[in-house]
């Protein structure tokens, strides 16, 4: 089911046909219903591709092997490609020759685990080169990555010299989002959202509690005025934490221990880190959507309340 997210739909439709952009991160926390809305975007456009090619990368392979699939669309029977100027060549003909879409799903599995967001693997650093080359290159196709972590390439310094966008998606706070899970109180169903950040992962594991434990009562279970995490989201919540490098797990202890807001000189006094590590260490936790900035207060960071949550519990800490 789809729900919400038309604008966003209108913003990928206008970069991509009126804009011209080569390539698109669609970025955000983990279920925040990224691919959702591009397989969406695909369901609603495909007619308008020449050639379309969704990749999920949950199992990540060598560059080289994904472009001879790509060849291999157009003339089967190819061998494994080489990276060779002759292979560059023959690939951006083809995004020239043709309307393509290729999409890239779980961008961040080629990312190393343990050091900060967006550093690539050392046998995927091709896909750094290639995502460059997607920008500087003439053509009339487009790439989109799906991706947890934003890298530097994702980024578009400039976007009147290079044809990049970056859509960052944020929680969906659309009631609709519980119709289909058997729930029962709907003037309490806003209240739930909100609760749970609009993040429809998280609300489908609360909305499987709520029916097993509250009989679909969803009032009763806001009634217990406390944030409640299921074994199913603390997985999740756990391969993250194990994921993020030793600076930015320290970074989040403090943070959780303080339980309040924090800017850059306070997180100083706390913590034995260098200037250097602290910033990127909190860019890191940006590029990963688990800092927030305060809107109140831009210099003010601070975890959104279901990570503040399971980071108040110590699950997995490693100091």
């Amino acid at each position: 089911m789809f729900y919400g997210r038309n604008q966003e739909l209108k913003i990928i439709y206008d970069w991509i046909f009126l804009q011209k952009a080569r390539l698109i991160s669609v970025l955000g926390l983990s279920g925040i219903g990224k691919t959702t809305l591009v397989k969406r975007f695909v369901d609603l456009n495909s007619k308008s591709f020449d050639v379309l090619m969704w990749k999920s990368l949950r199992f990540p392979q060598r560059l080289n092997l994904l472009l001879t699939e790509i060849f291999n669309n157009f003339s089967p029977g190819n061998d494994s490609v080489s990276l060779s100027e002759e292979t560059w060549r023959k690939f951006f003909d083809i995004l020239r020759q043709n309307k393509c879409l290729i999409i890239f799903d779980d961008v961040h599995n080629i990312f190393t685990e343990k050091q900060f967001a967006g550093q690539y693997q050392s046998e995927y650093r091709d896909y750094k080169t290639f995502l460059k080359m997607m920008t500087e290159i003439e053509h009339q196709s487009c790439l989109i990555l799906i991706s947890q972590e934003k890298s530097q390439e994702m980024k578009s310094l400039n976007e009147e010299l290079y044809p990049i966008k970056v859509l960052e998606l944020t929680g969906l706070y659309e009631t609709e989002l519980l119709n289909n899970q058997s729930l029962e109180n709907p003037e309490s169903w806003s209240t739930l959202i909100k609760l749970y950040e609009g993040n429809p992962l998280y609300l489908e594991n609360i909305a499987d509690l709520i029916q097993d434990v509250f009989q679909g009562d969803v009032l009763s279970f806001v009634e217990q005025d406390e944030l409640i995490l299921t074994e199913d989201l603390k997985e999740i919540f756990n391969s993250l934490f194990d994921k993020l490098s030793k600076v930015e797990q320290k970074i989040i202890v403090e943070m959780t221990q303080q339980d309040q807001e924090f800017s850059i000189e306070t997180l100083k006094e706390h913590l034995s880190l260098s200037s250097t590590d602290l910033i990127n260490g909190l860019q890191s936790l940006s590029r990963r959507y688990i800092l927030q900035i305060t809107p109140q207060n831009k210099k003010m960071f601070r975890l959104s309340p279901v990570f503040q949550e399971y980071f108040k519990q110590g699950n997995n800490f490693h100091q």
